[in-house]
This record gives structure tokens, C-alpha cells and sequence, in this order.
């Protein structure tokens, strides 16, 4: 996987396209880092036998496209607002949860993303794997591996990230100054 900084760097960036009452909304922003780092919760199955193959296992069911749907409706609509921000955060909120397998998907490590379960639970990984597999734990953290990986992580996704969260602030204002001067 990807560290879990870089999920939540992630899920700041893709963030940046919610619609104005969210992104005011401490709430938002604290749910769209929960939701990027989430699917990463199953790492406990470990403690009670979960192999990181089964369902349950380590990028199985919470690495799944459905997972990915149920939390971004049930946060989406846990935060409020009229039906079409509802909906709209929905939205958002399953993109970035669904951002943790893709880019998963994407490391050089594991036995891949069941995207597809629980009606599917063969494991998948996409062609170009640039990203490397960062360790289960912190103890990696603070070595030369540790250090690798972050610089890694840095070129592949932090700098994509920060381009992809700058052009929809970018926008965003755009669009805002646009209004206001239609005013």
C-alpha cells in the first residue's frame, strides 16, 4: 500500500472538489481523510486470524469498490445539506475512498485488490505498478527503506495530487470570481 500519509494527501487533493458549504465544514474535511485511509482498517483482521487472502483480509472486501459506495452515501449523507449537496458529497466521498484501492493497486507489493468483492474476490493489480509497497506498520517509518518509499511516494502521487488539488482550487475560485462578476 501506499503509506497512510499519502492516502490522506490524497483525499485532502480530491477534496478540493467539494462544493463550498463542505469545504467549510471542518467535518468534510476530517470525513474525506477518514474515508481515504479507511479501507486500511482491515489490517486488524490480523490479530484474529484473518489471513491477507480471505474476504476480510488485508485488501479484500474494504479495498472494494461496493465498501468505497456504502461509506462515501452513508458519510455523504451523515454531513447534511440540500439533496443535491447530499448527493454530491456522496459522490466525492466515494471517490476518495475508492482512491485507496486504485492506488494500492498500483504498488509493487501484496497479492493485489478485490475490487470486485464480495461478488468477485479475485485480486487485481493495474499494469504499471510505479509505487512501492510500503510495509504493514510504523516501524518502517524511520529507516532508509522508510525514506525510499516516501521519496517515492512523493514523485508518484504527492506531486500528481498537489497539481490535481491546486487545479480544482484553481477552478473553484475561478468559477467564484466568474459569479461575481456577473453580479
Amino acid at each position: 500500500m501506499p503509506s497512510v500519509p499519502t492516502h490522506l494527501f490524497i483525499g485532502a487533493a480530491l477534496g478540493q472538489g467539494a462544493g463550498e458549504r463542505a469545504r467549510g465544514d471542518w467535518r468534510f474535511w476530517f470525513f474525506a481523510l477518514f474515508c481515504s485511509a479507511l479501507p486500511d482498517a482491515d489490517v486488524i483482521g490480523f490479530h484474529f486470524g484473518i489471513k491477507y487472502g480471505d474476504l476480510w483480509g488485508h485488501r479484500g472486501l474494504t479495498h472494494s469498490i461496493l465498501f468505497a459506495v456504502a461509506i462515501g452515501i452513508a458519510v455523504g449523507m451523515l454531513l447534511g445539506g440540500t439533496w443535491a449537496e447530499r448527493v454530491g458529497q456522496s459522490f466525492l466521498l466515494f471517490l476518495i475512498a475508492c482512491s485507496h484501492g486504485v492506488f494500492d493497486a498500483m504498488t509493487n507489493g501484496g497479492l493485489g485488490i478485490a475490487f470486485f468483492s464480495p461478488f468477485d474476490t479475485t485480486r487485481y493489480f493495474f499494469p504499471w505498478r510505479p509505487i512501492q509497497v510500503s510495509p504493514i506498520g510504523s516501524g518502517w517509518f524511520f529507516s532508509m527503506r522508510g525514506v525510499s518509499i516516501l521519496l517515492n511516494e512523493a514523485l508518484i502521487v504527492w506531486v500528481p495530487m498537489l497539481a490535481i488539488g491546486g487545479a480544482l482550487y484553481g477552478l473553484r475560485r475561478w468559477q467564484t470570481q466568474t459569479s461575481e462578476h456577473e453580479v
